[in-house]
């Protein structure tokens, strides 16, 4: 396949999936579903991945800590651990991802609409407090979302280190992949920590945002 073919088979699908994005706002719309209603859900969503993320990630800290304390018995049961650990953390790594990039899909929509909208009003006053909200609830989107993909970012490093770690575990099952294990052991520690920090950060952020969405 050539390259022009391959790019145009990426927009055809870019706009399938616009258009029935589309459609589904404009389904939700008539029963009453507005985008704003939306993109809370949709936010909520996001944060909740980003919590359990947070768990997944601890926990595979601790099965990578019970590894440098290995003391005997079948390293394969080891291995296959935090193998399952890492897949868990990857998965909801990309689960993460997925729905951020749903927060940012109806946001654009929403704001678009509502930009276009500022012109129907007749009445000056409204159509200037309308803007006003509109600019205060971008900034405060654009604060929100930037914590959200800066918690996003703080998953790769760590998701690196168990990936090469776990594979060299599997063709070394030895004192060696142990060693290994060990050495990169506090630099996981630090990269887990930010991890928390920076979720924990964008879960409060999506609190705030969600609970002045609310009140609207």
């Amino acid at each position: 396949m050539s390259r022009f073919a391959r790019l145009s088979m990426i927009v055809l699908v870019m706009l399938s999936l616009a258009a029935c994005q589309k459609a589904y706002y404009g389904a939700m719309e008539k029963v009453g579903v507005h985008k704003r209603d939306i993109l809370v859900d949709r936010v909520g969503d996001a944060r909740d991945s980003q919590a359990e993320a947070k768990e997944e990630f601890a926990s595979a800290l601790e099965h990578f800590a019970s590894v440098v304390n290995f003391d005997g018995g079948e390293l394969q049961a080891v291995y296959e651990r935090l193998n399952a650990s890492f897949e868990d953390c990857e998965s909801q790594a990309a689960t993460v991802t997925d729905r951020i990039g749903k927060v940012e899909d109806v946001a654009e929509a929403l704001f678009t609409e509502w930009e276009q909208e500022l012109s129907l009003y007749s009445n000056a006053k409204l159509r200037a407090q309308s803007a006003a909200q509109l600019r205060d609830t971008r900034r405060e989107y654009a604060r929100m979302l930037a914590a959200m993909r800066k918690a996003e970012k703080t998953m790769f490093p760590v998701l690196d280190v168990l990936r090469d770690q776990v594979l060299f575990l599997k063709h070394n099952l030895n004192a060696r992949a142990i060693a290994s294990i060990r050495t990169e052991l506090g630099a996981v520690r630090r990269d887990v920590a930010s991890l928390v920090k920076q979720m924990e950060s964008s879960i409060s952020e999506a609190d705030q945002f969600i609970s002045r969405m609310r009140k609207g």
